[in-house]
């Protein structure tokens, strides 16, 4: 950078005339940062956009297949006894169900356990000694599940052994275990529900007998000190005169998912029908959906123009107030993608899907068999002329008045709703993918020119940079030719006031 000399010999406003003779590389310069800038906001749009034409294609997965539309809904005769429920695979029709056995989650709650010496509480710091026991080191027996399947473990116990030993020991071994201070007794749950969990503590005759009897876990013996057990246990249903057992009491046998509540006296009776309200509240909430997506897209496309706004440099703005500014860069970033070639293209893929029929049992079927339709550009509200409404559909003022055709179709031909809507939405879905391939220009799920928009913003980036060099060199050659001017006045006046004196002699 040269040295900036200040006209003191000249009397020029050197830096005035500097920046006026720089102007139009500064102002170059400060068009590519407008344009950098906006293009900023652009890609800003555009992912905004993306995001939601990419939920759509997303959530076509629940509409594109046949079997999405075979919901179903149970019901049981006696909700007490099970809980129901029932996916696309279940056969509609009547069932018998009988609950022989709950599933049960092996519990032991101890006797009351207390101090050899005095009436204070026992913690878990206390030992095997201070309850009293006065025996031999020795083991207790920890047996987890039945059967050939069960498992044995020792729990160690010694005079020193603490209460926080014996339940670490515990929950190592297969159980959980815990000992409450406030009620005085251990409280041990089974690792897991069902038989496969069911466990008993147990000790052989003598010191491990007296040790079992003081932790207050012997199920044998009598009064507050006995231990008392819930035995694990599986559940048992018969269902169709079939039988099935569960650990957790959960089943889900051929669609059906049943929860055993409660033992049944006698049989209980299970319906499974269509649910022709769960599949008329999916295709609404599809159309909600779209109908979000489009006029969105629709505003983007038809917003007011922003010609003659252009983003504000630093100047501009310190002449501005913060909602002036706010206000101007609205303007701006709101118009971003009027009438944008790739938006009406993605805009028409979209209408053009949607509005095709397609041929079911001899008969062309199209949206408007099934009372579905959009306003009319007449009707609709602004940015709305591609919205679909439901004819009856009781929340939209504009179509509740009209026969409901999508209900009565679905009552009556629910295969003939599934075929179309999976043909329908498997077109959308197509075209959109078609759409988000990776090109030179655009990255996978991306229906705009991504990859060109950073290179175009990077490209800016280097003409920037090149703006400012040249900027600086200007500047830079200008003061170097002003200062040299200032240093030759300034020799010519001392020049000058050397001669007045001489003469002045």
């Amino acid at each position: 950078m040269a040295i900036r000399v200040s006209g003191l010999n000249s009397g020029l406003d050197t830096e005035s005339i500097v920046s006026a003779l720089v102007s139009s590389y500064a102002v170059k310069k400060q068009n590519v940062v407008k344009a950098q800038t906006k293009l900023s906001w652009k890609q800003d749009a555009w992912k905004d956009a993306n995001a939601k034409i990419y939920s759509l294609y997303t959530s076509l997965d629940n509409f594109r297949y046949e079997k999405s539309y075979n919901l179903k809904t149970a019901t049981i005769s006696d909700s007490t006894k099970a809980t129901i429920s029932a996916s696309n695979d279940a056969f509609t029709g009547s069932q018998t169900l009988e609950i022989t056995q709950v599933a049960q989650t092996s519990y032991l709650t101890g006797g009351k356990v207390s101090l050899s010496d005095s009436t204070d509480q026992v913690t878990s710091a206390k030992t095997m000694a201070d309850l009293g026991y006065t025996g031999e080191d020795t083991t207790l027996t920890l047996t987890v599940g039945t059967g050939d399947d069960a498992t044995t473990e020792t729990i160690e116990i010694t005079s020193t052994t603490k209460i926080s030993d014996i339940v670490n020991q515990l929950n190592e071994k297969g159980v959980k275990a815990n000992f409450d201070t406030t009620q005085q007794r251990f409280y041990v749950n089974g690792a897991e529900s069902g038989a496969a969990g069911d466990f008993s503590l147990s000790a052989e005759a003598g010191d491990a007998t007296s040790a079992l009897n003081l932790l207050g876990l012997n199920t044998a013996a009598t009064g507050t000190a006995a231990a008392k057990k819930i035995t694990g246990q599986n559940a048992i249903i018969t269902l169709n005169d079939v039988q099935y057992t569960s650990s957790t009491g959960t089943f889900s046998i051929n669609g059906l998912n049943i929860q055993a509540l409660n033992k049944t006296d006698s049989a209980v009776t299970i319906n499974v029908q269509n649910d022709t309200q769960g599949l008329y509240d999916k295709i609404k909430d599809f159309f909600s959906n779209y109908n979000d997506v489009i006029n969105e897209l629709q505003a983007l496309y038809n917003a007011d123009s922003a010609k003659g706004y252009e983003p504000l440099s630093d100047e501009e703005k310190d002449a501005m107030n913060d909602t002036q500014i706010e206000k101007w860069e609205k303007k701006i970033k709101d118009s971003l993608l009027r009438r944008d070639n790739t938006l009406g293209n993605i805009i028409n893929t979209m209408t053009t899907s949607m509005a095709k029929t397609f041929t079911i049992d001899g008969e062309n079927v199209g949206l408007g068999t099934f009372g579905i339709q959009t306003l009319g550009f007449l009707n609709a509200e602004k940015n709305e002329q591609y919205a679909y409404h439901i004819a009856g559909d009781a929340d939209d003022e504009s179509s509740s008045a009209k026969t409901d055709k999508l209900m009565a179709a679905l009552n009556s031909d629910p295969d003939k709703v599934a075929s179309f809507f999976s043909q329908l939405t498997q077109n959308l879905y197509t075209e959109l993918d078609a759409k988000m391939k990776s090109t030179s220009m655009s990255s996978a799920y991306k229906v705009y020119n991504d990859k060109e928009m950073a290179s175009e913003y990077s490209d800016y980036t280097k003409q920037i940079t090149k703006w400012e060099e040249k900027l600086q060199d200007m500047e830079d050659r200008y003061f170097k030719q002003f200062t040299a001017m200032e240093k030759a006045l300034a020799q010519l006046n001392s020049s000058s006031s050397a001669l007045t004196g001489m003469i002045g002699q």
